[in-house]
């Protein structure tokens, strides 16, 4: 019997906003749809791959469900069969949109996959390349834009113990950030307060001119996505790095 399939992300990224909506994500697509028994969800995860590859999806919604099929066991084998076959359906184009995502989820197991692979299968958001801003790090991060229109939206991973220096948001009206934790275990500090541990779904407002910092537990992987909220002549001031006795305090 597969086991039942549950999904809260409706209710937690829409519920207030859009309640009808996040009701036929979370009760009905993935409440009924996907534990209808006529079909197993390996075939349902293999279906959901294709109808999105098809309808030219390749985003994080996509990521997340080729992430959902390798955890019902598809085998690269057989995804990179699919792909293809649907590839000559689809077009070339899609093809290989598609490939690169799973290539990077599909990696191979045992000795030669890394933290990062395992943590990436862990998440729907890609972890990307090294991070540009990463001389304002101690320790390694990585960089992943997720949506560059309307809003930017970027997946920012940290290696475990990595953080980002103390900085400060500035704009004369608005401004100041939004960050949404996507997986791992993680930190945030304003100066002066106590720090807040970050878990998958925990969402942290940053107001203008705030001088604050977060980054990775030291026994944990950590991403979260950032947003920059618009604001009048904004900026950012990079300061001074962590203390090693201030981090090292940290449960």
């Amino acid at each position: 019997m597969n086991k039942k399939i549950v999904q809260t992300a409706g209710r937690e990224q829409l519920g207030d906003f859009a309640p009808m909506f996040a009701h036929l994500n979370d009760d009905v697509l993935f409440g009924e749809v996907w534990n209808e028994e006529a079909l197993d969800t390996k075939t349902k995860c293999i279906i959901t791959v294709v109808s999105l590859m098809a309808s030219g999806i390749t985003d994080s919604s996509l990521n997340y469900h080729l992430i959902n099929a390798k955890n019902h066991g598809v085998t690269k084998e057989e995804i990179a069969a699919v792909i293809t076959h649907c590839t000559m359906y689809t077009g070339w184009p899609k093809g290989w949109a598609v490939f690169r995502l799973a290539k990077e989820i599909w990696t191979e197991e045992g000795a030669a996959s890394t933290d990062k692979d395992r943590f990436q299968n862990e998440i729907m958001f890609p972890i990307g390349e090294p991070n540009p801003y990463g001389q304002y790090f101690v320790g390694q991060s990585y960089f992943a834009p997720v949506s560059t229109e309307q809003l930017p939206i970027f997946n920012v991973t940290f290696e475990p113990a990595c953080r980002n220096n103390w900085h400060i948001h500035h704009a004369k009206s608005g401004g100041g950030q939004l960050l949404i934790c996507v997986g791992g275990r993680g930190y945030y500090q304003e100066r002066g307060k106590e720090p807040v541990e970050m878990t998958e779904g925990t969402v942290i407002n940053i107001p203008a001119e705030v001088k604050h910092w977060h980054g990775a537990a030291k026994d944990s992987w950590f991403a979260h996505l950032a947003m920059e909220i618009q604001g009048e002549d904004a900026s950012t001031e990079w300061c001074e790095a962590v203390s090693q006795n201030d981090y090292n305090s940290l449960k």
